[in-house]
């Protein structure tokens, strides 16, 4: 009889990936509903429907050396290893994060920005790099948390800071203490935006334009962009975002997934990626022509309605983008034909 050996298998860590356009209802966010709701909705939530997330070649390397394996989930994917494994403290892990819904860009904030593969050379043209513009990258290395103890929360987003002179439509900010969102691309004196919630700490953490780093260019290359994110031979493909987990974080040891010694921890680190649902004018355009626009932006989710339970609420089809004579974003509009 062949000999048999059993191999027991503990969680490295676990990513939760929520999209509030599933998520909450209508203006009511996530967090917020009672544990029933939640508990439904997630039942049906299925991340896969909308993204692929994919290892890059490297990474399927590092775990099969790491004996680990890791497996999708509905709500996002888990990494486990064998108990007795030792995880070497450089080691990173890297996914792909692709869109498969072609909807995706109409009902997720933060999309409108085209994201470009831009090919660069050193003065001597010796040597050539790739750069994909305006790419966020969500790491634990800089990602920022909510709540303390047992309550903490770990996103692998980076804080919400002021707003910033480039920042455009859709960026989220923090002014006094509070979460907002801008309505329009800056221009005047005054930004058009809309607060969110008056306290951010009691909000998620939304991904958001800080997630796109800044580009460090090579020694050499003088035309790089701005932001974005240098692609190696091991980075293919079309995709959104890219995934990085660290083994071990020097700035918090709660997003670590190891002990100092390369050991499992006993209790495995959830890390939490937030994609915001887009906000929109609604404009109800009847059988005459005639125009009613909302007051505020509302968002789009698929439960609920930000409007009123009796309204038609729109599509997410019907979304565009409303112009200035500057090219500049002046409104997120969503029409709906009554």
């Amino acid at each position: 009889m062949p000999e048999q050996h059993e191999r027991s298998y503990s969680t490295l860590f676990e990513l939760r990936l929520l999209h509030h356009y599933w998520l909450d209802e209508g203006d009511t966010v996530f967090d917020r509903l009672n544990d029933e709701q939640q508990e439904r909705y997630l039942l049906t939530y299925d991340a896969g429907a909308f993204l692929e997330i994919v290892p890059t070649e490297q990474t399927e390397h590092a775990l099969k050396a790491c004996r680990a394996i890791w497996r999708k989930t509905r709500t996002g994917i888990i990494v486990s290893a064998s108990g007795e494994a030792l995880i070497p403290a450089e080691t990173v892990l890297e996914w792909r994060i692709e869109v498969i819904d072609p909807n995706f860009f109409s009902y997720t904030a933060l999309t409108l920005q085209p994201q470009p593969i831009r090919e660069c050379y050193t003065e001597d043209k010796s040597t050539r790099y790739r750069f994909r513009e305006n790419t966020p990258l969500f790491t634990n290395l800089t990602g920022a948390s909510r709540g303390s103890g047992e309550s903490k929360t770990l996103f692998l987003s980076r804080e919400i800071g002021p707003l910033d002179p480039e920042d455009k439509v859709e960026a989220l900010f923090e002014s006094g203490g509070a979460l907002c969102q801008l309505t329009a691309d800056q221009g005047g004196e005054t930004p058009a935006y809309q607060t969110l919630d008056a306290d951010k700490a009691a909000m998620p953490l939304f991904a958001n334009q800080r997630d796109v780093p800044d580009i460090s260019p090579p020694e050499g290359v003088t035309d790089a962009p701005a932001k974005g994110i240098l692609l190696d031979d091991e980075v293919t493909g079309n995709f959104f975002a890219l995934l990085r987990i660290a083994a071990w974080s020097e700035d918090d040891g709660d997003f670590s997934f190891i002990e100092s010694g390369g050991e499992l921890k006993a209790s495995a680190p959830v890390y939490h990626l937030r994609l915001k649902s887009r906000s929109t004018w609604w404009k109800w355009i009847d059988h005459k022509g005639a125009e009613n626009l909302s007051e505020t932006p509302l968002p789009l989710t698929f439960y609920g309605n930000a409007s009123s339970p009796k309204s038609v609420k729109p599509s997410v089809g019907a979304f565009k983008a409303e112009m200035s004579d500057e090219k500049a974003v002046s409104r997120l509009v969503s029409e709906i034909f009554i």
